[in-house]
């Protein structure tokens, strides 16, 4: 009988971790763009920025709900 090892969680877990750290870091780096503009009339630059950086942070939430399911 052939065993088959499959895929391995904790290496899987583990690239998501770094994902998601380097995710998380660019997600503070975009905040920082709107800094800025803030109390001007760019309110569309303001706007779109946040917008990226909520999207940012979803993405990392999602990437560490992966990880507590690859560590189960």
């Amino acid at each position: 009988m052939t065993s088959s090892a499959g895929p391995d969680p904790s290496s899987a877990a583990a690239e998501l971790h770094v994902i998601a750290d380097t995710i998380e870091r660019q997600r503070e780096r975009v905040a920082g763009i709107a800094e800025p503009y803030l109390g001007t009339e760019r309110e569309d630059v303001i706007t779109t920025v946040h917008e990226a950086e909520r999207q940012l942070l979803i993405a990392t939430r999602a990437l560490r709900r992966a990880i507590k399911a690859l560590e189960r």
